[in-house]
């Protein structure tokens, strides 16, 4: 069986682009997206990290919203020890009174940041020990009714946007059990848990008003081309630059030095991040996202078109679709 196919876009900035060019491009993305059948399209805020355009992921949220009409859009996600929950519940209710039932809020513990961006969101040392506390505030903000201690979420309450947990340990996989929330693993920059916190996930999983059922979501980067010389030297670029993103930020070096950066156990560290990529022909790649997805117990698979430029990643979005839409009818 094909399974579901989601978008998770992390509005980079490439090699000769501008920000908006970048923006521009995770538009053209979602409206390819949502014209090949996947489910959701979500974008990820992340800090003080000059090739990532979604800091302001509410912002991001409401232009491709605004541009687009049958996907679901949301957050994957909203990095929650960054936010009080009033206002992510004001930011999402008023998502959700302008777009309706579209919108989704995904919500994570870590940082997504470094040190310096994190204080200069006067974020609190002890942030993400609320986390589990900071889900619940949400989710009573946004019932019908809600509010917390006196205050109320205008716009927010009854809106009732459907709210995932995301997480790459098995602190998450319980989290999402307990509350009956479904579940978002983010395989496709942390695989090592994977596995374990799927199965804790669905063993410990408690029924709520939102979900009667487990629900996971894993994350999968993906490179689709026609040919598969193409698509594993876009592979090689995208993997060339992760690496220098992670360890040398906006420092210029030649590409020979690259290279030694690269096969350094560091570089090693990096490339790891990405074991689970479908890289290949629409064949090979709708084979791999079968075989992931039974491999990751999986309901859902959120994949990051990782193609180097925009016009590549349309057709990597084109190509998986139609793999997996070939498999599903077959």
């Amino acid at each position: 069986m094909a399974p579901v196919i989601s978008l998770l876009d992390l509005a980079i900035v490439g090699d000769g682009q501008t920000t908006r060019d970048a923006l521009d491009a995770t538009v053209a993305v979602a409206r390819r997206a949502e014209a090949f059948g996947y489910r959701r399209a979500w974008y990820a805020e992340h800090h003080n990290m000059a090739a990532i355009a979604s800091s302001a992921t509410s912002v991001v949220i409401g232009h491709v919203a605004a541009q687009t009409s049958t996907i679901r859009v949301g957050s994957g996600g909203i990095m929650l020890p960054n936010h009080s929950p009033l206002t992510i519940a004001e930011q999402f209710g008023t998502l959700a009174t302008l777009y309706g039932s579209r919108i989704d809020l995904g919500v994570g513990r870590a940082p997504g940041s470094d040190r310096a961006a994190a204080m200069a969101m006067r974020r609190l040392p002890d942030a993400s020990d609320r986390f589990a506390s900071d889900v619940q505030e949400i989710q009573r903000y946004l019932a019908p009714g809600g509010s917390v201690d006196g205050v109320t979420a205008y716009p927010g309450v009854g809106t009732e946007v459907p709210i995932t947990v995301l997480g790459s340990s098995l602190f998450g996989a319980r989290l999402a059990a307990h509350l009956g929330l479904p579940y978002g693993f983010a395989s496709q920059f942390a695989p090592a848990a994977l596995q374990d916190a799927v199965m804790i996930y669905r063993s410990e999983f408690e029924p709520s008003e939102q979900c009667d059922r487990p629900h996971v979501i894993a994350g999968v980067n993906a490179i689709c081309a026609d040919d598969r010389d193409d698509a594993d030297r876009q592979f090689e670029r995208v993997a060339r630059a992760r690496v220098k993103r992670f360890l040398l930020g906006e420092r210029e070096v030649t590409e020979e030095q690259l290279d030694q950066i690269v096969d350094s156990p560091q570089g090693r560290q990096v490339l790891q991040m990405m074991t689970y990529s479908a890289v290949g022909t629409p064949a090979e790649v709708g084979e791999y996202l079968r075989t992931f997805a039974v491999h990751a117990d999986a309901d859902e698979l959120i994949v990051v078109q990782a193609s180097p430029t925009t016009e590549q990643r349309l057709r990597s979005t084109e190509l998986v679709a139609e793999a997996t839409l070939e498999a599903a009818t077959a």
